[in-house]
């Protein structure tokens, strides 16, 4: 059910905003906007009677399912307990599976009728079920244990319920007295203390209402014939909370009381035996207190905001768990043994198959809007479901509970068929990869084919198919789960492979119709199709890696698998005789020596290299038409210039690259309409130098150059989808560059550069034959300089084979394979000397800041960075003159780090460890890596439980079987000695320290955080207490508080493709200052990204926030509230309770709250997300002077000037840390802590801090700016202020008590002036605006309105037209 509930919830908004939806759109997005509106505009209501209810209305639109007004019902307050009905319009049942619009009669008012159906075992087992689920809808243990796609969510702790009503609700006014402002001590800054417990604070809706003791299958099933054939379904044992015990059988009329007891079977009925067809009715009718408890858990189920109870899409496990009281519970009892093999509740015939399922939805038609939702919501559901099904699969496996098909090999070697998927363990199986790597290499292959997988899937050619691919990694083994391709399995690998390899290169055969698939997505992966050598000595064209090979199932599909080497190698990792590497690479003792041959490069990489090579191709062509074209004084001038065109590694390019970087989503693999292509130069308004513009206008010139072949369609949708980051951050990723404006700017800033796009597009339109020989000469040129592939236009791919061991080149391509070899090395130059240089700029400017490991590994990972490049980003980090400004990065890089390296350890340590020890094990192993503890020592279980006979005989039958003691002699210092080493040799990092205290003491980390890390990268799920990791007498954690250990998962995610577009144009809008349009295509794209995703998904969470924020500064304050609400929760679901991400979303929550006068609900959130943000990176952070500026602006309001100035004055020694003693920031919390003391009358210090703030800002800004003024009219009014108070004192000692005092004015700020400067730290104004502009702009924004009201008035519009004292400024 994919959204089921999530559309019910958003019906009534999302009809309210179709109505304008393509009204005032650009011409160019208009085809799409019309697609849009023909999906959406007809909802309509019908009317619903149920047995026993008043009838009431339903708000359903044509495409839903009958069905889905069944998953509704279910869910229901008052029609929640029935399970088996059918819906019927006019007497005539309605299918199931129908779509509403094909219902004959069905429309506006239509009256449905439910009508109960006799019960099957089937629908008997079902009802069961779901009044299992409604009894156990407000207990947690399935969020905690990581079933059923529920997790954790904490909001409505800390905002008592929800906040629009609530919030309404109180009083404002006396709001300020009621409020106890101080926070617990461990959140006050420079405490010292990180307790684990308030990580999850006690909900008190979960104190569970007890409706029954015992509700179970009766040990007198299943029922004998002659009573099958008075219609027994089954029997279930019932115990009330009064303790009476009750029979009842399922029979096809219903359920009643029969008078079998536990150990006499009597099937008779009971007297009476209060037949009913719902067992929620028989329980009322013989159990008060179920009555009175389940109607009162209705109503709180119902409360509850329903992203608080939607399943997600993909499994979140929570790292932290209190002790949950294992209570009895028939229907987990019964999956858990009658092996549900996957076997999904709603499909007939048992098992999915899989392969069928991902390969059909696939297939599906794609032509227009509507095909496609379709189509990428079937993908996006099947793709989830699979991830759900191989992730048990996986853990059955480990766990010894699936036999092997080849269970005569030793374990390493076995292979699993589970529920239509094929899983292998991570091993090197029959010496496979013994020239790459062995183990290790067998290690890495399975996320390389995923990442191939990933990128061949994005590019979505029609007819070529991949595997469905789930890696998981789980109790120290990485299995990888595979889709079965029809047929491979009767056959022998030999026969079926008719395209690529199957021993690395020895044999090779190749296959037209594969190459003229592969060829497809040549220009997307740029990969370069070239001839290898086969056992024959003959060429065999390829278009790929040969290891990639080709299989046509039985079902006549063209599949490909094993894509580890989809991207080419990294050769900084892959050191080869005779090749030397570029000098940059060497000055950072580059290559090294790998643990496995496999080290490619990222895609992100390759998209950002060949983009800075298109940058500096269209340089170089200009310069020389410049050359040719102009007279002498330019020539001379060009000269000059011309130096820097030297490709790679010259100065001049690093800040080049860094734009082209940002956003790496391939401008070049774009189809032929540009207006698609977000433009890379995604850069901050502010800082555009003139020659980074030009990527911006030139990118939608390579859109049609390099697409001249690709007239897929299919690649538009590809296309931000590949290697796009996800639409992370709505605050400045992916903007386009649409302005003809700016384009122009541009043109005219590098002279030369508007011919040479001419003659660039000349060029791929004529296949060059109409230009003169001199320009062909120009771009023939700058082609060799970048080293494209072709002579006549930029065009750069990869051979993904070279430098492969075993592959063999024609002679004929030696040239080409000489080319491809500096290519590579010009590659692992670039990523050395301009990717990492430019990850560090981006910290050091904010515009990157990480806050954990996750969060790292995705700034590396979108500039193309792997992690194993960790250690040399630290090195030049710690080499980087403003080292202080990172020291927060450093610290979070070593932390990462470390906890790599003891994931790398631990992850053999497990393979050891037998089930029966294995909380011994990760106890011991914890305790060894966090404890002070110095001679941690292992439990061995308990003796009597080992038994003495011990048959040596069938040992080791299962993966997870090993029964060895040898992890047990583990000790800290022999683990910490691993741990440098493994940094030594995996990262080339040297780590000074010989236990946890010494690194703790060295580098600053916290053991909170290193236990947060090593857990979520492990799987570990710990008891949530308080640990003593500092004490010496006793080690911090005993077997018992470990509860859990989760499996980790990697599998692909698909895209939304036409809601990214939207919420793409949406971000480009606002970024323009169209933010009523931007606000309609963000509207537009949450309602696709529903469509597609269902209710909860990272990027709805992306989209929700963009819209609150929009809301917030169009001053729709308590819409804001609402959005941003669904975006707290919905992080707090897909991505943890302690996701950076959530952090952020806390922060935005307590600013609209603040707007909002809930002042205590907004302090609340802000000390919940300084929790959070102390246990994940501790108080050094950048973030958190913005967090602190923030609480203490709140503190500040309701008139807590103490408790203010901690914080506050913390926000500015930070701020002056992280972003030097000079800068504006630090300038801003100056003012805020003067306005703080004067607040309190201390006149001299607030002087002291105002003057700073004001010599910054003169040094900065000028005397003339607004700022400047400002601050010095402040300092004026201080003085006299000053001045005033001394006189009162003076008088007061002289006069004594009959001195007449003057009064002084103390002020209170108002809540008006702390709410602009909270928008000021919160930056929420995008440009500083003098009081001009200020009118200016008023004005123009009243402009805008009268006109799209003028346009609008034809169609009644929901917004009210925005009044512009509501536009918060800051002036």
């Amino acid at each position: 059910m994919m959204n089921g509930n999530g559309d019910h919830d958003h019906s009534e908004e999302t009809d309210s905003k179709q109505e304008g939806s393509g009204a005032d759109a650009d011409p160019g997005e208009d085809a799409n906007e019309q697609e849009v509106i023909v999906i959406q505009d007809t909802g309509f209501t019908v009317k619903i009677q149920a047995p026993g209810t008043e009838p009431f209305d339903l708000q359903v639109s044509p495409q839903e399912m009958v069905q889905e007004i069944h998953q509704v019902l279910m869910d229901r307050e008052d029609t929640c307990h029935r399970t088996c009905f059918s819906l019927q319009l006019d007497g005539n049942v309605l299918d199931n599976f129908a779509e509403l619009k094909s219902i004959e009669g069905l429309q506006e008012g239509s009256f449905l009728k439910v009508v109960e159906e006799p019960y099957t075992v089937r629908e008997a087992r079902i009802h069961v079920r779901h009044i299992r689920d409604l009894l156990k809808s407000m207990d947690p243990s399935d969020a905690y244990n990581g079933v059923d796609c529920n997790s954790l969510s904490f909001l409505s702790v800390f905002t008592d319920g929800d906040l629009g009503d609530s919030g309404k609700r109180k009083k404002k006014g006396s709001e300020l007295e009621q409020i106890d402002c101080t926070p617990p001590e461990h959140i006050l800054p420079g405490s010292k203390e990180r307790p684990l417990v308030p990580l999850q604070p006690q909900n008190k809706d979960w104190k569970p209402l007890q409706c029954l003791k015992v509700l179970t299958m009766s040990g007198w099933n299943p029922p004998p014939g002659n009573r099958k054939m008075h219609g027994d379904l089954m029997y279930l044992y019932i115990v009330t909370a009064e303790e009476r015990h009750v029979s009842i059988t399922a029979s096809t009329r219903g359920f009643y009381l029969n008078q079998s007891t536990t150990y006499s079977f009597n099937p008779k009925p009971a007297n009476p035996s209060f037949l009913s067809h719902s067992l929620v009715e028989l329980l009322s009718q013989i159990s008060p207190a179920f009555k009175k408890n389940f109607t009162a858990l209705q109503k709180k189920r119902v409360q509850r905001h329903p992203f608080e109870r939607i399943a997600t899409p993909f499994q979140v496990y929570s790292w932290t768990a209190p002790q949950i009281d294992h209570a009895m519970d028939c229907v987990r009892a019964e999956d858990a043994y009658t092996s549900r093999l996957g076997y999904e509740e709603h499909i007939p015939g048992q098992t999915r198959d899989w392969n069928e399922e991902l390969q059909t939805t696939r297939e599906l038609p794609r032509k227009n809007l509507p095909e496609r939702l379709l189509r990428e919501r079937a993908i996006f559901k099947v793709h989830s479901d699979f991830a759900a099904a191989a992730t048990r699969g996986a853990m059955a496996v480990i766990d010894g509970n699936v036999m092997a098909i080849n269970p005569g090999e030793e374990t390493r070697m076995q292979m699993f068929i589970w529920n239509n998927i094929f899983f292998s363990l991570g091993f090197d199986v029959r010496d496979h990869y013994r020239e790459l790597g062995g183990d290790a290499a067998a290690h890495a292959a399975p996320t390389n084919d995923l990442n191939g997988v990933r990128a061949y899937g994005a590019v979505d050619v029609e007819g070529l198919y991949t595997l469905g691919t789930v890696v998981v990694d789980y109790r120290g083994y990485r299995v990888t789960a595979q889709s079965i391709i029809p047929g491979i399995l009767e056959r022998e690998q030999e026969q079926s492979v008719i395209y690529g390899s199957i021993d690395f290169g020895k044999t090779v055969v190749s296959h037209p119709k594969y190459l003229e698939l592969l060829e497809k997505t040549s220009r997307p992966l740029k990969v370069q199709r070239h001839p290898v050598l086969n056992e024959k000595e003959a060429p065999v064209e390829l278009c790929s890696s040969v290891e990639c090979k080709g299989i046509i199932g039985n079902d006549g599909r063209h599949y490909i698998l094993d894509l580890l080497r989809t991207f080419p190698p990294d050769l900084n990792f892959l050191p080869v005789d005779g090749e030397e590497l570029p000098p940059e690479c060497q000055r950072l003792a580059y290559p090294r020596q790998h643990r496995h041959r496999l080290a490619c490069l990222r895609q992100e990489l390759i998209e950002a290299f060949v983009e800075h090579r298109y940058l500096l191709f269209m340089k170089m062509a200009a310069l020389q038409l410049m050359q040719q074209k102009a007279n002498k004084e330019n020539k001379a001038a060009a000269l000059t210039d011309g130096s820097n065109a030297e490709p790679e590694a010259s100065p001049a390019d690093g800040p080049q690259s860094a734009p082209a970087s940002e956003d790496p989503a391939p401008a070049s693999d774009a189809p032929t309409k540009p207006a698609t292509t977000p433009s890379e130069a995604s850069q901050t308004p502010e800082s555009q130098p003139a020659e980074a513009e030009t990527t911006a206008t030139v990118t939608t010139t390579t859109t049609t150059t390099a697409a001249a072949e690709a007239t897929e369609p299919a690649e538009a949708l590809a296309l931000t989808t590949n290697g796009t980051p996800e639409p992370e951050g709505p605050d400045g990723q992916g903007r386009e560059c649409e302005s003809p404006l700016e384009g122009k700017e541009a043109e005219e800033s590098i002279p030369g550069l508007a011919q040479a796009k001419e003659l660039a597009e000349s060029l791929a339109a004529e296949d060059g034959s109409s230009i003169d020989p001199k320009s062909r000469e120009v771009v023939l040129n700058a082609c060799k300089a970048v080293g494209s592939i072709s002579d006549t236009s930029f065009d750069i791919r990869f051979n993904p084979d070279i430098f492969s061991p075993g592959v063999r080149f024609p002679e004929s391509s030696a040239d080409a394979i000489q080319k491809q070899k500096q290519l590579l090395k010009d590659a692992a130059a670039f990523l050395v000397s301009c990717q990492i240089p430019s990850l560090v700029k981006d910290c050091l400017d904010h515009s990157a800041l990480p806050m954990d490991g996750t969060t790292l590994t995705e700034a590396l990972h979108q500039r193309g960075i792997n992690v194993r490049y960790l250690g040399t980003v630290l090195d030049f980090v710690d080499k980087t003159p403003a080292k202080t400004q990172l020291e927060y990065f450093y610290r979070i890089g070593v932390s990462e780090l470390v906890t790599r390296c003891a994931k790398h350890i631990f992850k053999t340590y497990l393979q050891g460890v037998e089930l029966s020890a294995l909380s011994a094990a990760v106890s011991h192993f914890l305790n060894c890596f966090l404890s002070s503890f110095p001679d941690a020592v292992a439990h061995l279980p308990a003796d009597e439980l080992v038994s003495r006979r011990k048959n040596r005989k069938r040992r080791n039958r299962v993966p997870g079987g090993g029964d060895n003691t040898a992890w047990a002699s583990l000790t800290p210092v022999e683990l910490w000695k691993n741990i440098v080493s493994e940094a030594q040799t995996y990262y080339h990092f040297t780590l000074h320290c010989e236990s946890v205290d010494q690194a703790v003491e060295k580098y600053g980390l916290q053991k909170s955080t290193l236990l947060r890390e090593i857990s979520v990268k492990t799987g570990i799920q710990i008891l949530i207490k308080e640990y003593n990791f500092d004490s010496r007498h006793k080690p911090a954690f005993t077997e018992e508080d470990i509860l859990n250990i989760f499996p980790v998962v990697k599998h692909v995610n698909p895209k939304a493709s036409d809601a990214f577009h939207f919420f793409q144009s949406g971000q480009a809008k606002v970024q323009q200052g169209f933010l009523k349009e931007g606000c309609e295509l963000i509207n537009e794209a949450l309602n696709l990204f529903n469509n597609v995703y269902g209710a909860m998904h990272v990027e709805i969470c992306a989209c929700l926030r963009l819209l609150a924020r929009l809301n917030y500064i169009m001053g729709d304050h308590p819409e804001a509230l609402n959005n941003q609400q669904k975006a707290v929760l919905m992080s707090e679901r897909v991505l943890g309770i302690e996701h950076p991400n959530t952090i952020q979303e806390y922060m935005h929550l307590a600013l609209y709250c603040f707007a909002n006068g809930q002042l205590s609900t907004a302090l609340k959130l802000l000390y919940r997300a300084r929790y959070l943000m102390l246990v994940v990176c501790g108080e050094d952070h950048p973030e958190m002077a913005l967090l602190d500026s923030n609480i203490g602006l709140v503190l500040h309001g309701v008139m807590e000037y103490d408790l203010s100035l901690r914080f506050l004055e913390n926000a500015l020694a930070i701020n002056s840390k992280y972003h030097g003693l000079r800068s504006l920031k630090v300038a801003l919390s100056h003012h805020l802590v003067a306005r703080v003391y004067e607040s309190k009358a201390e006149f001299r210090s607030a002087l002291q801090h105002e003057k700073e703030g004001y010599t910054i800002y003169k040094n900065q800004v000028g005397e003339a700016h607004e700022k400047t003024k400002e601050s010095s009219e402040y300092l004026k009014y201080l003085t006299q202020q000053a001045v005033a108070l001394q006189r009162t004192m003076n008088e007061i000692y002289k006069n004594g008590s009959n001195a007449s005092i003057m009064p002084l004015k103390f002020t209170a700020p108002s809540m008006a002036s702390v709410l602009e400067q909270l928008n000021i730290i919160n930056g929420i104004i995008f440009i500083p605006l003098s009081q001009k502009d200020l009118e200016n702009l008023k004005a123009e924004v009243q402009r805008r309105q009268m006109l799209q009201e003028a346009s609008k008035s034809e169609e009644p519009s929901e917004e009210t037209p925005m009044e512009p004292e509501d536009l918060p400024v800051d002036d």
